[in-house]
């Protein structure tokens, strides 16, 4: 259900927009993709987010029943130097709104065709839950659904061995999706992906920040997918925001940019990370972001889903920051340190990170909010993985 906004909260909106410092939306239009996309969700209303998928719909890379296009397992963790496997210890939580009715049978398709092992309900591998922890499940959302299936596939191919557990949120409201994450850390979950975001002014007015703190639980947010700009729950005060980058992989030989639609910036309202301090970013509050992967659809990853989206369904080639947020959401699981990990921990281990170096998503008044150098820079943090050290 969607917040009844009261004229008290009308005018709290109104006063807080006339002292932003800085946008919540990108001031400037990133380039043009040499691809066409189609986004998986529309743009949210106040108080409500939207996921970050990005589906390539150029002729040949459509959809295919049999042929997977993009990156693979194999692909994502060469190009990151990841090995081993997990541990089944490690639970990976992937939050979202809505139903995904196919997501454990689409799994199940996208783990055995890259020969993964069988992650199941049945072998205690996967459980899918509602809000609440039940089975009541939403309403089924094409597009939501197309969100799940990158993020459970993403989780699978950076560690193979470690427990999903997907909870759905009634809504894309800021309410149910800050419920889902806290049920996702009641439920014994070592880190807890966020593929999602909106305006970070209704996040503060409706106060749904500290649904995004659970000490012991590492939670990941994507940057966003609009160049230059901010949004939550990336913001937030103990999430680990992820930007995008342009991935070139050939099996031997990586090469990242900073993609030009990552989200970055100045938060307007959050605290900084401890570690963020000596870090340049030129922000007094929290800076976006911290760390990156792979998100142009350009250099995107294969995911399947056969729950239909826009009349297609099979393999589909996706990017956005929602395929970066489960990446670094399943690498933390593979180091096994989640408990340790906050937000500030790759500040102090960034010789275990890739610097990207080169690459913009916008105009912005100060230089490294929205251009990639050496050192941290906004649309990619400090970096993307270079094997698990930095988590």
């Amino acid at each position: 259900m969607r917040h009844s906004r009261t004229a008290g909260i009308a005018f709290a909106a109104t006063a807080a927009l006339a002292v932003l410092a800085l946008p919540t939306a990108g001031n400037a239009a990133p380039p043009a993709s040499t691809h066409r996309v189609t986004h998986a969700c529309s743009t949210p209303a106040g108080g409500f987010a939207a996921c970050f998928a990005q589906v390539v719909t150029d002729t040949g890379l459509a959809p295919q029943a049999a042929t997977p296009t993009g990156y693979g397992p194999a692909d994502l963790r060469g190009a990151y130097n990841l090995t081993g496997s997990g541990s089944p210890t490690q639970t990976i939580a992937i939050v979202d709104a809505q139903d995904d009715p196919t997501a454990e049978a689409d799994l199940a398709q996208y783990r055995g065709f890259y020969g993964l092992p069988a992650c199941t309900t049945a072998n205690g591998c996967f459980r899918k839950v509602d809000q609440r922890g039940g089975t009541s499940y939403p309403a089924v959302d094409a597009g939501w659904a197309l969100e799940i299936s990158l993020d459970v596939d993403m989780a699978s191919a950076i560690c193979p061995a470690c427990h999903i557990l997907l909870v759905e949120a009634d809504s894309a409201s800021f309410g149910n999706l800050g419920a889902a994450v806290d049920r996702a850390a009641t439920m014994g979950s070592n880190v807890i992906s966020n593929s999602y975001g909106g305006s970070e002014l209704f996040a503060v007015l409706f106060g749904v920040s500290s649904h995004y703190n659970h000490p012991g639980v590492a939670i990941t947010a994507s940057s966003g997918d609009s160049g230059y700009g901010v949004s939550f729950p990336a913001t937030a005060p103990a999430v680990t925001a992820v930007g995008g980058t342009t991935l070139n992989w050939n099996g031997t030989t990586r090469t990242e940019t900073a993609w030009n639609g990552s989200g970055s910036g100045c938060s307007s309202f959050f605290a900084r990370p401890a570690g963020q301090a000596s870090a340049g970013t030129g922000c007094s509050r929290h800076a976006i972001a911290d760390v990156s992967a792979v998100a142009d659809p350009a250099t995107g990853v294969a995911v399947y889903d056969s729950t239909p989206f826009n009349g297609q369904s099979g393999w589909f080639k996706v990017g956005g920051t929602s395929v970066s947020s489960p990446i670094i959401a399943a690498v933390i699981a593979l180091a096994g340190n989640a408990s340790s990990v906050t937000n500030s921990f790759p500040y102090s281990h960034t010789g275990s990170l890739n610097d990207v170096t080169s690459g913009s998503n916008g105009t912005c008044p100060t230089a490294q909010w929205c251009n990639a150098r050496t050192g941290w820079d906004g649309p990619t943090g400090l970096g993307t993985p270079n094997g698990t050290g930095a988590f």
